[in-house]
């Protein structure tokens, strides 16, 4: 899960900015592991319960590092544009849970992939960015890796619904890129809190029973808190201290271990096709992501010292 971000804060300590990125994608990249695990049949009752207790690990954090009158500020400072990041972290966190549970996780997480290449684009047709040669490029390639993905799944009788739920993941979060471009005084950490409550609150009124055993409520509080939570308190501290190209590059590290924890933990090995296809994704997002790194952080004069 690569959450949007504004343009970074320069600090003096990039290679700890550098940590907190990849320590969240690996606390993201283990999430679609441990709903394998966990033994609720019912996704909503799922929802409920991650979104409620990342939703309360998040409201910690905030409370721990801004003080409860900071966070009241931080809260009452959302606005609408905020609102609109949070209702999108509400959609994203449901989605990804009820797309986990009828289609292999590769698919979803390597669908996810291509949000910053879904940023671009919508970014071009709402804000007029323009669009390089290299990015219409990757943008190509990916619809081609995205095509040979799903043929894979369809042709294995893979869930129609949980690759439209998959695939709804990368443009709900471009919407939210291409917002947080608009809006760079957006704070994440405040609307994905609120986001997760909405979505606990939404599947609360879904779920046909609240009754969990302790065994799955460990799980669920691991998936909440340690996955979704921890991970979006690093990315949010992290991205602050790097180029958000950068941030972005590193944060692809959640689509190449999530494959991985899966065939470790749950001999979940992605069909051929699958693995085709996907490998045309990222080589796609590098490509992009590299490129743009390299403007933003641009030509480097070298100064005496």
């Amino acid at each position: 899960m690569t959450a949007p971000s504004s343009s970074p804060v320069p600090a003096a300590r990039p290679w700890l900015g550098i940590a907190l990125v990849l320590g969240s994608a690996t606390a993201w990249s283990y999430g679609g592991a441990i709903q394998r695990y966990i033994g609720l049949d019912d996704g909503w009752a799922i929802v409920f319960w991650r979104c409620l207790f990342g939703g309360l690990f998040l409201l910690s954090f905030m409370l721990v590092r801004d003080r409860l009158a900071g966070t009241i500020r931080l809260f009452g400072a959302m606005g609408w544009p905020g609102l609109m990041i949070a209702i999108g972290f509400a959609a994203v966190s449901t989605c990804f849970v009820l797309a986990v549970s009828m289609t292999p996780v590769a698919n979803v997480v390597l669908f996810m992939a291509a949000i910053p290449l879904f940023a671009a684009l919508l970014a071009r047709v709402l804000l007029g960015e323009p669009i390089t040669a290299v990015t219409w490029g990757a943008i190509a390639t990916v619809i081609v890796g995205v095509a040979i993905m799903v043929s894979a799944s369809i042709g294995e009788g893979g869930s129609l619904v949980g690759l439209a739920l998959a695939a709804s993941i990368p443009v709900i979060f471009a919407c939210m890129t291409v917002l947080t471009r608009r809006h760079p005084e957006i704070r994440m950490t405040p609307a994905a809190s609120m986001g997760c409550f909405i979505a606990s609150a939404i599947a609360a009124t879904q779920t046909a029973s609240f009754a969990v055993s302790l065994p799955d409520l460990a799980l669920l509080f691991a998936f909440g808190a340690l996955n979704l939570g921890l991970g979006m308190a690093m990315y949010v501290t992290g991205a602050r201290m790097i180029p958000s190209a950068l941030a972005a590059l590193l944060g692809t590290a959640e689509m190449i271990l999530a494959p991985v924890w899966m065939v470790l933990l749950h001999d979940e090995v992605p069909s051929f096709r699958t693995m085709i296809g996907g490998g045309i994704v990222l080589v796609a997002l590098f490509t992009y992501l590299i490129g743009h790194m390299r403007r933003e952080l641009g030509p480097r004069v070298p100064t005496a010292s």
